[in-house]
């Protein structure tokens, strides 16, 4: 499998669902009810223990798929995630200790930024799309239009708090390339294994407008 850069990772789909799983069955379960529903591209987050090896299934799952690693916070993960198989990390922040472990991996990195001094950092090193997180919380669509003054150039994947119904919203944004969410995969589905639903949901999700931009 070809290593794919950010800038084609994110226009694989308007979707990039946030996952978090309890075990490594579960997310191979979840993960393939999303790839049939046309998601291509998954964030896998280390926040529970089953993250590496959840990564490391779901990546054999299709020739298609492209798995990321999300909630990178600290420079080690990025060679366990690379290791595991992800082929992207996604970070809610950024340092240049975090930028420089992800170079020496390999890892291409999405970072997350809040603030226009996290945005300037984010530029000096580099980036071309960052992740705006958390999206909701952090002053949501209006915040993104008025980055794009200061930022014109920069793309944003908004992340925390963004719903099947504010997606399109995001998504309509010039400087929007993709949207990250959890409502793909919500907890009564997965704990009742209802994966039918879940393919419903990543379909929906899938054919929603992508950005023409």
């Amino acid at each position: 499998m070809t290593a794919k850069k950010v800038s084609e990772i994110v226009r694989l789909g308007p979707v990039i669902p946030v996952l978090a799983f309890d075990s490594a069955e579960q997310g191979e379960n979840v993960s393939r009810a999303l790839h049939a529903g046309g998601v291509k591209v998954l964030e896998i987050t280390l926040r529970t223990a089953a993250g590496l090896e959840a990564i490391e299934r779901a990546s054999q799952l299709a020739d298609d798929i492209v798995v990321g690693v999300g909630t990178i916070t600290k420079p080690e993960h990025c060679a366990q995630a690379k290791k595991a198989g992800a082929q992207f990390g996604v970070s809610p922040g950024l340092t240049k200790d975090m930028h420089k472990a992800a170079q020496d991996a390999g890892l291409p990195l999405l970072p997350g930024v809040m603030t226009p001094s996290d945005i300037i950092v984010a530029l000096e090193l580099g980036y071309e799309i960052v992740k705006f997180f958390p999206a909701q919380q952090a002053g949501g669509v209006p915040m993104l239009q008025a980055f794009h003054g200061p930022f014109p150039t920069l793309k944003f994947c908004p992340t925390g708090g963004i719903s099947a119904e504010t997606a399109p919203n995001f998504l309509a944004l010039p400087n929007v390339v993709c949207v990250g969410g959890s409502w793909l995969t919500p907890k009564s589905a997965v704990a009742a294994q209802n994966w039918d639903e879940i393919t419903r949901l990543a379909r929906a999700a899938s054919e929603l407008a992508a950005p023409a931009h």
